[in-house]
Order: structure tokens, then C-alpha cells, then sequence
């Protein structure tokens, strides 16, 4: 088996996305144009894009013995992922989301199960005796880990954490985190920020709370590296949208590849800017994840401005 590039470690769920002309309104029902499962959560789903990018992933979480624990774990081992790290539980209860996406405008609505499956034991994801030590993606289901990571880890792993919103751990992983990387959403005044504050300020006051680097991501705008003093703000690619149920994810997973095979931070970014627009051009998570010759093409072409 060939060790791991990256390791991701997270949420596995099965996906029911429903393709409805409109969103209806509260109490009314509209026809579904399309129905698809497939295998859904963020930590599955960067997996997944790791390997479609022709990256060496290992992928540790847990689903039930159930029927949807034995469909996520089917579609990890058909992209190619290495699922010896993910634990059967007896009994368990494998969470199912149902995602109802608007054709005409690409957004979607999420209904999800959270997860009542045990914790997983830090200590168990960095036990590894490889010589090559993998980046180690850390999804927000598990921001629990955040203590126990770093001790775990020591200096041998590089963490990249994919920052969702308020959990038990948060301040401990802006601590631990080598690269910190939330959403536009996140900057909010729940969270500490001042409201209608710009967007510049607002990630410089987060970037003072951060140890690692910080990377922001602006939907449809692409997003926002911190270097020092400078913010670089790089522009999506203007790509036909037919949901965007896994962009975060898949900008997490090939953020991860790039930073392991040596790429800087602004490539890193770059790429997975690129890789996260694409994903979009296809309804459901992972069936639009590109090839990474596709995505290093869209990526060498962005845009790159300074911001505030």
C-alpha cells in the first residue's frame, strides 16, 4: 500500500440531493427535476477529491454498520482511498443528509443528521511509523482533536484545519492549526467581528488570533491569503454553477496536496480555488472534482490582486 500524502480525518455521511426549478416556499411542494445519492460529508468528501486529483489519501473516521455506512464506505474505496483507518461501529447510526439544490440558481439547502457515532481517539490517527509523514486535513466534526493533534502530532505532522463555525476546541485549533482556514461566513459578529467592518479588517483581527497561516475562503470570489501584512485575494474562475455542495471541501483537500508537494502558499491556494469552482459544474459533491492537469490549467490563469 502507498503511503499517504495526506491524511484526512473527519465526517463521513451519505448524501440525498434533490434538483428542484425553484426553492418552494414554507408549506407548498414543487416537482424534483433530478435525484442522485452519493457519499457526502466534508472529511469523506476531501478524501475522495485527494484521490481524483492523483494524490495517495488515507482517510479515518467511523460510520455505522448500517446500510449507509456501507454506501460511504464503498464510494471511498471506488474513488481509490485508503479506508483501512475507518471503524464499523456496532449499532451505529451512519448520518444522512438531504441536500435540495435550486437549478436556476445553484444554491442549496442542507438538512443534516449530526453524528452520535463516537469520538475518534487522536492518538490512533497519529500512529503511523511512515518514514514520509502525511499533511494531516482535519475537518470541523472533529475540531474536538485540537489539543490532543498537536501533542500527537508533535512537529512530524503539518495540520490543516477547515474551520466550519463555533465548536468545543476552536480556540485551542486557532492554537495548533498550521493553516487556519474558515469561510467569508465565519468573520461574523457572532464570532467577534465588527459588523459591516471590511472584509480586509476583519481577516487582519482574525489573522492576530491564528498561529499558522490563514487562508479565507469567499465563495464565488475565490479567496484570501494572509502573508504578513499583505492580503492576496484571488479571483474564482468564471465557471457554469450547478451546486456547490463540496467546494469547501475539495478547496480544503487540494489546498493540503499542494502545500505537501512543496507548493507556496499563494499555489496552494491557487489550485485549490481552481479545484473548488470546477467541482461546481456538476450536481453533487464529487462527481464534477476535476483531474489535476484540469485544475493546474484554470489555476495558472487566475487572477491575483491585493486587498485593502
Amino acid at each position: 500500500m502507498v503511503e499517504p500524502e495526506v491524511l484526512v480525518v473527519g465526517r463521513s455521511c451519505m448524501d440525498i440531493v434533490l434538483v428542484v426549478d425553484g426553492y418552494p416556499p414554507e408549506d407548498h411542494k414543487t416537482a424534483v427535476r433530478l435525484r442522485t445519492i452519493e457519499g457526502g460529508g466534508q472529511g469523506g468528501t476531501a478524501a475522495c477529491c485527494v484521490r481524483r486529483l492523483g494524490g495517495s489519501v488515507a482517510y479515518i473516521g467511523k460510520v455505522g454498520d448500517d446500510e449507509a455506512g456501507s454506501f460511504c464506505l464503498e464510494r471511498l474505496q471506488n474513488f481509490g482511498v485508503d479506508t483501512r483507518g475507518v471503524e464499523r461501529v456496532r449499532g451505529g447510526h451512519t448520518p444522512v443528509a438531504s441536500i435540495v439544490v435550486n437549478a436556476e440558481s445553484g444554491t442549496r439547502t442542507i438538512f443534516y443528521e449530526p453524528s452520535d457515532l463516537p469520538r475518534i481517539d487522536a492518538t490512533k490517527v497519529f500512529s503511523s511509523k511512515a518514514a514520509a509523514k502525511p499533511i494531516v486535513l482535519l475537518d470541523p466534526e472533529v475540531t474536538y482533536l485540537a489539543g490532543d493533534a498537536r501533542s500527537a502530532a508533535g512537529s512530524l505532522y503539518r495540520l490543516v484545519y477547515d474551520c466550519e463555525r463555533q465548536r468545543p476546541g476552536l480556540r485551542d485549533m486557532m492554537e495548533r492549526a498550521d493553516y487556519f482556514i474558515p469561510s467569508e461566513e465565519f468573520l461574523s459578529p457572532e464570532n467577534g467581528f465588527a459588523d459591516n467592518a471590511p472584509l480586509a479588517q476583519r481577516i487582519r483581527s482574525l489573522g492576530r488570533r491564528v498561529r499558522g497561516r490563514l487562508i479565507v475562503t469567499c465563495g464565488a470570489r475565490g479567496a484570501v491569503v494572509a502573508g504578513g501584512d499583505r492580503l492576496l485575494e484571488i479571483e474564482a474562475p468564471s465557471v457554469a454553477v450547478r451546486d456547490t455542495i463540496g467546494a469547501g471541501d475539495n478547496f480544503h483537500a487540494a489546498f493540503a496536496l499542494a502545500v505537501h508537494r512543496g507548493g507556496t502558499l499563494l499555489e496552494a491556494a491557487k489550485l485549490a480555488v481552481a479545484v473548488a469552482s470546477l467541482s461546481c459544474t456538476r450536481y453533487g459533491g464529487r462527481e464534477g472534482i476535476p483531474t489535476m492537469d484540469e485544475a493546474a490549467q484554470v489555476a495558472a490563469g487566475l487572477k491575483v490582486a491585493e486587498l485593502g
